[in-house]
């Protein structure tokens, strides 16, 4: 069985679950989609190739910050693709940029060629790291035949990165490392004690288990994979970077050898990433740490499983409609949808996709590309396991190739900050089968996967930033749990959207524990109000559980014998009582999901009682399962503890032990 897909011939095969796949793409394939991708953007290139502006409504930065990432962004794909062929055959790609370059440096440039000077704005320090990176890449086809005043008015325009300490104290520490060691190389200026600086923030933001925090918050998202790996392994093999990296490499490969066993356990068996944090307009870059571990040759992770990762993630998109039509990349997931991205994006915004074709860079007689495929876990057999420093309990299955997490430790928050919930990092679940609900309300109002505290005005309550109890694996079941003062939130107006939850004025409702047990494609959630704050009644409350946001015109649900189902034709989602009373509900709300609208919310409520534990069974599967929903949980505290013996409603019996005394792991 075949089928025709933007000009290639893609060879079908059944996977485990009945999922049908196409095989990996070969390395012709792979280059051929990035020849469409860059093939499509020129038409959008100014007349000198300075700007290249691609269609759709200005980014929250400006016409000129548009134009500057189209050109750099692209660059990155462009150089990977040079640099693959080792020059051979790419004469006119390294033309088009090398023109580009010349325009866009040369600060008599007419304005619509000339680049935005870091100096200028923000965005150009990012932007300099792609162009740093990819001159790098590319010297022989490009920086070495740039003329001698280009090359110096590159070096200029670099230049004053160096001793800019406006820097934010996150991922983007590696821009200035990276033009920084360019321009070193190139005999440029540069700061030792810049570099040292930055490096030492790498190392400080490292938490565990290969696993970085990007920043100072509890920021675990897809950045750690796309950034915080990425660019450590890329800078080493840069020119100027041999003695800077002398001692840190075997570091660095270790972290992201860590990092890609439990990366390749959150990629979906269709290729879905994990739909969790910012910058998802950003689609299959989530590819690209698979594609760095193949160029650092990490040793628990096979080559043929790397290069299927990746495979996956990027053929996910290009079967869903990204690119579009028009060859383009939006700004969106699968589609348009401009709500996904941050309010900084602009239409060029989202090639930094092109991250995840880095495997590109590698020539074709490298082994990646003979190496046998190796399926991801998602496709071939279910597993369990928790990411500490995130406090996430993840839990994927074979059967339906879905991976969800219970998350009880990332909140792109401070720990003690009392702010609004960010739906992309505060709530309870996420998986690669269905998306947070993303609209303005979903910033002032948590329904999916939250456990909040209802007013009498049906005001609910927000968690950042929780406090992680535990995360570990134990008989069978994958466990995490937090703490939060929980609040209510008057948000102040804002128009900025970098990821975090909207600050404002709080008023603390109490403090609510949230305990998550998952096993296959259930999760027990177990909820227990500590206390009230002063001033707050009981009576005059109700704790309301949200399970997972399924979305489409033809939803079916059914609210019946306590429970609340969701079903598509693919998936089911389930929330059933398993302690205490609830009155269950499906919540629908339109324009509120990049997957689909509308959007249909199974939740339960329950009344507040202080110190009485609740629990539902939370349930997200393939559609068509005849699993019979319903669990049973005996429950009893002693000793600071509390014991969970459940029975699942595949008949297996697990016992776990909780903490709900004090704090575990710290976040």
């Amino acid at each position: 069985m075949t089928e025709q897909h933007h000009g290639a011939t893609l060879r079908k095969e059944t996977t485990a679950g009945g999922a049908t796949s196409a095989t990996d793409w070969s390395r012709d394939e792979w280059t051929g989609f990035a020849d469409r991708l860059l093939a499509a953007v020129r038409p959008y290139a100014s007349p000198g190739h300075g700007r290249i502006t691609l269609p759709g409504a200005e980014g929250g930065y400006g016409h000129a910050v548009d134009g500057l990432e189209g050109f750099c962004r692209t660059f990155l794909l462009a150089g990977f693709r040079i640099a693959g062929e080792r020059g051979q055959g790419m004469d006119d790609l390294a033309e088009f940029y090398a023109r580009g370059i010349a325009a866009g440096v040369d600060p008599d440039s007419p304005e619509e060629e000339r680049w935005v000077r870091t100096t200028e704005h923000g965005q150009a320090k990012v932007e300099a790291a792609s162009t740093a990176l990819i001159l790098d890449m590319t010297r022989p086809w490009i920086w070495d035949r740039l003329s001698d005043r280009t090359q110096q008015q590159v070096v200029e325009y670099l230049s004053p990165v160096v001793g800019d300490h406006g820097y934010p104290k996150t991922n983007w520490l590696w821009f200035r490392v990276v033009v920084e060691t360019f321009l070193r190389s190139v005999g440029g200026p540069w700061s030792a004690d810049d570099v040292a600086a930055d490096l030492a923030l790498h190392d400080d933001l490292y938490r565990a288990d290969g696993w970085y925090s990007d920043g100072y918050e509890r920021s675990y998202d897809h950045y750690i994979g796309w950034a915080m790996h990425l660019y450590p392994v890329l800078w080493s093999r840069m020119a100027g970077a041999a003695e800077l990296a002398a001692g840190r490499t075997t570091t660095d490969v270790d972290r992201l050898d860590r990092y890609l066993q439990d990366a390749v356990r959150l990629v979906g068996a269709d290729g879905g990433p994990l739909f969790q944090g910012r910058s998802l307009i950003y689609r299959f870059a989530a590819a690209a740490p698979f594609w760095v571990g193949a160029v650092a040759g990490v040793p628990s992770t096979s080559l043929g499983r790397l290069r299927h990762a990746a495979d996956r993630v990027v053929r996910h998109f290009a079967d869903h409609g990204a690119p579009d039509e028009r060859g383009l990349l939006t700004m969106g997931w699968h589609h348009e949808w401009r709500q996904l991205a941050q309010s900084y994006s602009g239409p060029s915004s989202p090639y930094w996709a092109a991250k995840g074709m880095l495997g590109i860079a590698l020539p074709a007689d490298h082994p990646v590309w003979a190496a046998p495929s190796e399926r991801l876990p998602s496709e071939t057999q279910d597993s369990l396991f928790v990411v500490r420093p995130a406090g996430w309990a993840v839990s994927g299955t074979a059967a339906d190739g879905i991976v969800r997490i219970a998350n009880h430790g990332s909140d792109h928050a401070r720990a003690g900050s009392l702010v609004g919930d960010s739906p992309a990092y505060a709530r309870i679940g996420y998986s690669t089968a269905t998306a947070p609900l993303l609209d303005e309300e979903a910033w002032v109002s948590p329904l999916e996967q939250a456990v909040v505290l209802l007013d009498t005005a049906g005001r609910p309550t927000h968690r950042a930033a929780m406090t992680l109890l535990d995360a570990r694996v134990e008989d069978g079941v994958a466990i995490a749990g937090s703490r939060a003062v929980t609040h209510w939130v008057d948000p102040t107006p804002t128009t900025t959207h970098h990821g975090s939850g909207r600050d404002g004025a709080v008023t603390v409702a109490g403090t609510l524990t949230v305990l998550s047990l998952l096993h296959g494609p259930w999760e027990l959630r177990l909820a227990r109000v500590e206390e009230l704050a002063p001033g707050i009644d009981a009576a005059g409350l109700t704790l309301r559980v949200g399970g997972w946001p399924l979305v489409g015109p033809d939803v079916g649900s059914t609210v019946a014998a306590g429970a609340a189902v969701v079903t598509t034709e693919r998936l089911t989602s389930s929330l059933l009582p398993v302690a205490g009373e609830a009155e269950p509900a499906v919540v629908t709300r339109a324009g509120a999901s990049p997957l689909g609208d509308p959007s249909h919310v199974p939740t339960l409520t329950f009344p507040v009682r202080v110190g009485a534990w609740v629990a539902a069974l939370v349930g997200l599967s393939g559609a068509g399962s005849t699993q019979e929903q319903r669990a049973r949980a005996e429950l009893q505290e002693r000793d600071g503890a509390l014991d969970a013996v459940v029975t699942w409603p595949d008949g297996v019996r697990t016992a776990s032990h909780l903490a709900v005394e004090s704090p575990g792991h710290a976040a």
